[in-house]
C-alpha cells in the first residue's frame, strides 16, 4: 500500500498498544515504525527486474521482521526501561505493526515475500488497489483525533474504532474479489474459453469496479466487472505472444524470474527488435508500468539483456477515471478496454 497507508496504520496499531503510557509520541512511533519494511526501496540490485522483484523480500519477511521486533524491543527495554509496561507489550506492539504491513501489502496486486527465504510465488490476494480512500481515512481520521485529544478514553477509542472499520473493508474485498471471479467464469463457459489462468483486481480507488483477466494460450481476454452488473462481462481478446517469446528467452533467468514473481502472468512483445515482456497484473489496459526488454533479436539471433531497464511509459493518464466510476455504477454506459486507454489491438509501439 501506499506511504500514507502504512504510516497511519503503523500509528493507530502502535497508539492502540501503547497510547497509555506513551501518549501521542505513540502515534509518532508507528507511524515511523510503519514504514520501515518499506525502506528497501532504496536498495539496489543490479537491474530493473531485480529491483523489482527484490522488492518486498525479506524486509516484508514474517520470520526476519519477527526476530526485528525481539531485538528491538530488547534494545529499547535496555536502554529506555519504563516501569509501566512490560517487554512483552512493548514487543507486542512493534511485532503488530510491522506485521500488519506486510499483511496488508500481500491484500494488493504487487507480490509480498513473506515467507522470505523459502521461494514460495509471492503473496498477492489482489483484492485492494494500492491506494484507496475507504481503507485509509479511518485511520487517519483517528490518528487526527489521538493528535489532537491525546490517547486518553477518546482517543483510544478512535483508534479501535478506526482499526474495526478498516479491517472490516478489508474483509469485504474478497467477497468483491468472489463475485468478479464468478463473473469471469460465467463469460468464459458462456464464450466456450478453456482459461489456463485467470486473475482478478480492483480498478484504481475502488472495489467496486473490477478488472478481469483470462490466459489462454497465445491470447489473453480482458474485462471489467461491476457489482451492479446483471450479466457476465463482455471479455476482449488480446495478443499474448507466449509461444514465440518464450523460445526466444529460454535462457533468461530474467524472464524465469518475471515468470515466478508474476506467476506467469506477463505478455510478449516484439518491439522495434526487442522481446518486451509485460506484468499484466499491474496498471490498466494500454498502461501497465513493469514493462521490461529481455532480448534483441529473432530466430537464431537472439541476444540476451544482461542488465535490463524498464520500457519507457507513456505518463499516467487519469482521465478515465469519470468513465470508470459511470461504468462501475452503470451496466449500460459503454465503456471499452478501448475507452480506458490506448487499446492493445493497436501497434504496441503506438504506446
Amino acid at each position: 500500500m501506499d506511504s500514507v497507508t502504512q504510516a497511519v496504520l503503523g500509528a493507530s496499531v502502535y497508539g492502540a498498544v501503547m497510547g497509555r503510557w506513551q501518549g501521542r509520541k505513540a502515534l509518532l512511533y508507528g507511524a515511523m515504525l510503519g514504514t520501515v519494511p518499506d525502506l528497501d526501496v532504496v536498495l539496489d540490485y543490479g537491474d530493473a527486474v531485480a529491483n523489482m522483484t527484490y522488492h518486498r523480500g525479506f524486509s516484508h519477511s514474517l520470520f526476519v521482521l519477527s526476530g526485528f521486533s525481539v531485538l528491538l524491543a530488547w534494545m529499547i527495554r535496555r536502554w529506555r526501561p519504563h516501569p509501566g509496561y512490560s517487554g512483552m507489550r512493548l514487543w507486542l506492539a512493534i511485532w503488530l505493526v510491522l506485521v500488519t504491513h506486510v499483511l496488508l501489502d500481500a491484500f494488493t496486486t504487487y507480490g509480498t515475500q513473506l515467507f522470505w527465504p523459502l521461494t514460495p510465488s509471492p503473496a498477492a490476494i489482489s483484492s485492494i488497489f494500492i491506494i484507496d480512500p475507504l481503507y485509509t481515512l479511518p485511520l487517519l481520521l483517528a490518528v487526527i483525533v489521538g493528535a489532537i485529544w491525546g490517547l486518553r478514553r477518546t482517543g483510544m477509542r478512535w483508534q479501535y474504532a478506526a482499526l474495526a472499520l478498516s479491517t472490516l473493508y478489508l474483509g469485504s474485498t474478497l467477497i468483491g474479489k468472489q463475485m468478479a471471479e464468478q463473473q469471469l467464469d460465467a463469460a468464459l463457459q458462456r464464450d466456450g474459453i478453456q482459461a489456463e489462468i485467470t486473475f482478478s483486481a480492483p480498478t484504481p480507488f475502488n472495489t467496486v469496479l473490477w478488472r478481469v483477466v483470462a490466459f489462454a494460450g497465445d491470447d489473453y481476454y480482458e474485462g471489467v466487472v461491476s457489482w451492479l452488473d446483471g450479466s457476465p462481462p463482455e471479455l476482449e481478446r488480446l495478443p499474448r505472444n507466449a509461444s514465440a517469446a518464450r523460445e526466444a528467452l529460454a535462457d533468461s533467468a530474467a524472464h524465469e524470474r518475471l515468470r515466478w514473481f508474476a506467476r506467469d502472468k506477463l505478455r510478449y512483445d516484439l518491439i522495434d527488435g526487442n522481446w518486451v515482456v509485460t506484468d499484466l497484473r499491474l496498471g490498466m489496459t494500454g498502461y501497465h508500468p513493469f514493462r521490461f526488454p529481455l532480448a534483441r533479436g529473432e530466430g537464431d539471433e537472439v541476444e540476451l539483456i544482461s542488465e535490463p531497464e524498464q520500457w519507457p511509459n507513456p505518463p499516467a493518464d487519469f482521465s478515465q477515471l469519470a468513465s470508470l466510476k459511470r461504468r462501475a455504477l452503470d451496466q449500460g454506459y459503454p465503456l471499452s478496454l478501448a475507452e480506458l486507454a490506448r487499446p492493445l489491438s493497436k501497434p504496441v509501439t503506438a504506446y
